[in-house]
């Protein structure tokens, strides 16, 4: 890129962040930007500039391959249920290690590097997720949680006071259980009790395709019906629920970016054009 196309592209960026500063971002980070080094760095750098110019993130991320080869390590097995991981008391020991601790302090660790101030938190801390065990018919899935309430208080408090809240999606109940949840129905949830201006899904696809695979920018919600029947599959389906039922309650658009490559989530936000799926009202 010439250095006047660097320039026009960073003044694109201004009216975006005039127009974002002091509002409150929730990004579900996942994939293999999770896992990678330079993804896990580039995301890092975004999470860091975000904050700088005046945008509050707020990180949900999940784990699920580091907590599959934790288990296999100690010869654990586990069995799934429609993509739900069926988690006994052993099994949600190793969620909560791998991440609560693991995963979560390397991902504020790399945005503390970067000159970010992060905090990591699970829904345990400060109350942040309230939940109660996911009840389905055909299987009992064990500690594997739904979301009851989020507390966003102490989000509220790190956000104000320059800080990144990092959370890993671990709830809990009335009875002391702690419950492993779906970290997007986490994201979803959080990003509604905050009334956020965006809620963004880093992913592993571009965003959300068409028949003939070609990327759709934008999707209205009173569409969404009719896609989950035509176009949409596996793990689009519970993101593509989960932004609808965040847009209904408030949150203003929905984002779905591929976190494959670097600094999507800086075009996505800052460019005319932008690069992935945005889901609006």
């Amino acid at each position: 890129m010439h250095t006047n196309e660097k320039g026009k592209y960073l003044t694109e960026f201004l009216p975006y962040i005039k127009e974002f500063a002091g509002n409150t971002f929730v990004v579900k980070y996942g994939g293999s930007a999770m896992i990678n080094d330079e993804l896990k760095m580039a995301f890092s750098k975004d999470m860091t500039l975000l904050k700088f110019v005046g945008i509050n993130p707020i990180i949900v991320h999940g784990g699920g391959s580091e907590i599959g080869g934790t288990l296999k390590q100690l010869d654990i097995t586990t069995k799934f249920h429609k993509g739900l991981r069926i988690t006994d008391e052993k099994t949600m020991e190793v969620v909560v290690m791998v991440l609560a601790g693991k995963v979560n302090k390397e991902i504020v660790l790399n945005i503390n590097h970067y000159g970010g101030k992060a905090v990591g938190l699970s829904g345990v801390d400060g109350n942040i997720i309230k939940a109660r065990k996911m009840l389905l018919e055909d299987v009992d899935l064990g500690l594997v949680g739904d979301v009851e309430k989020i507390n966003p208080d102490i989000l509220i408090n790190l956000s104000k006071n320059g800080y990144i809240p990092v959370v890993s999606p671990i709830g809990f109940d009335d009875s002391g259980n702690r419950y492993n949840i779906n970290a997007d129905t986490v994201a979803s949830s959080i990003a509604i009790a905050l009334q956020a201006e965006k809620l963004i899904y880093v992913s592993d696809v571009d965003g959300i395709m068409d028949k003939n695979n070609k990327l759709i920018s934008e999707i209205k919600i009173k569409d969404i019906d009719q896609m989950i029947d035509s176009v949409l599959t596996g793990g689009m389906i519970p993101k593509v629920l989960s932004a609808r039922q965040a847009i209904e309650n408030g949150v203003k658009k929905v984002h779905i970016i591929n976190g494959k490559k670097q600094h999507t989530l800086l075009e996505e936000i800052f460019t005319d054009a932008g690069i992935g799926t945005q889901i609006v009202r």
